[in-house]
């Protein structure tokens, strides 16, 4: 006789409800994921900006609901790390917008897309102006405040080397709170390629003899005069003058070698003051450059205009009259001489 089944019939094992609860639980758990990662932020209408510091998914979720960024920690952390998002996420500063959703907000702290900052360091600028404007920007981590001008190039890979006229004028972008050495290092290579390639393309009857010194010369360029078609002329007139070995007699040099001492009013006891950079007293050109030189002067100084000019003097409103000989020179300046009287 055949046993009598159950009535009813046989209830399925424990681990079978188990495995049916923990599917109903995980649909659900998915479910409310999903709605979790596509539901807006509650945030204003300009945004917020928040700083996501360095170390675990659990810490960055902390930071987020620390900043106002959702109520709770947990869900964004489970976000990260069910999506496998979470271990690339990367520090910084980041400004985030209305309606952005906790899969996109991920998805922008893995990109790295942080607030950015934009310094423009200036053409004819010292490298001591340079210095004080990373210094003021506030959005730059000041690393180099400390450090010695000759600490600096040897962090550069450039022991020995003046920084004068090594950095490329430019705009530079970086992410918030980038370190200042940064930056530098940025302007410091972007002139070594803007002046090698200058220099690739330099006329072939070009007065000056190496890469340093057509920075130099381009540094003096950039000094003379901010009017772009002037600066081929200016370079092609003190290209004519090394070739004759005639002094370069360019103010700005002068200036340069009195230091802090120039009080804004050159004088003639300033001319004849011998300095290193004095092109009044000192064939040829200075020791080293006076600034920076942008692209426009190191193409200027390496394909200067074909000129038979050998002087030049301000003709007012930035511009200059070009002379050939020393008469026509004299009386260009005594035309200067009556207008600014």
């Amino acid at each position: 006789m055949k046993p009598r089944a159950p009535a009813g019939g046989a209830r399925p094992p424990i681990w079978h409800r188990l495995l049916r609860l923990s599917a109903f639980f995980g649909i659900v758990l998915s479910a409310w994921l999903l709605w979790y990662a596509n539901s807006s932020y509650d945030i204003g209408e300009g945004g917020i900006t928040v700083d996501i510091p360095q170390g675990s998914q659990r810490s960055v979720a902390k930071a987020l609901a620390g900043q106002g960024i959702g109520s709770l920690e947990v869900p964004f952390w489970v976000l990260g790390r069910l999506t496998g998002l979470g271990s690339s996420i990367k520090a910084g500063r980041y400004h985030i917008e209305p309606e952005t959703t906790p899969y996109r907000l991920l998805e922008q702290l893995v990109r790295g897309d942080t607030v950015k900052v934009a310094i423009t360091l200036v053409e004819g600028w010292r490298f001591s102006q340079w210095r004080s404007a990373l210094a003021a920007e506030s959005g730059l981590r000041n690393e180099t405040g400390r450090l010695s001008e000759a600490e600096i190039m040897a962090e550069l890979g450039a022991p020995g080397a003046r920084a004068e006229g090594r950095f490329l004028p430019d705009t530079y972008i970086v992410s918030h709170g980038t370190a200042d050495r940064v930056v530098l290092r940025m302007a410091y290579r972007a002139m070594q390629e803007a002046l090698t390639a200058a220099w690739a393309e330099r006329s072939p009857d070009v007065a000056v003899r190496s890469p340093a010194e057509a920075l130099i010369l381009a540094s003096i360029v950039e000094k003379e005069t901010g009017v772009a078609d002037e600066r081929p002329l200016i370079a092609g007139v003190f290209g004519n003058r090394l070739r004759r070995g005639m002094l370069l007699q360019t103010d700005p040099t002068v200036i340069y070698g009195l230091g802090e001492s120039f009080d804004g009013n050159l004088t003639r006891a300033d001319l004849t003051r011998d300095t290193p950079w004095n092109t009044y007293t000192r064939t040829g050109l200075p020791p080293t450059p006076i600034a920076m030189p942008g692209r426009a002067a190191l193409a200027a100084a390496t394909r200067p205009a074909k000129t038979d000019a050998l002087y030049f003097v301000a003709a007012g409103g930035g511009r200059h009259t070009f002379s050939a000989t020393l008469e026509q020179h004299n009386v260009a300046v005594r035309q200067l001489v009556k207008r600014t009287r």
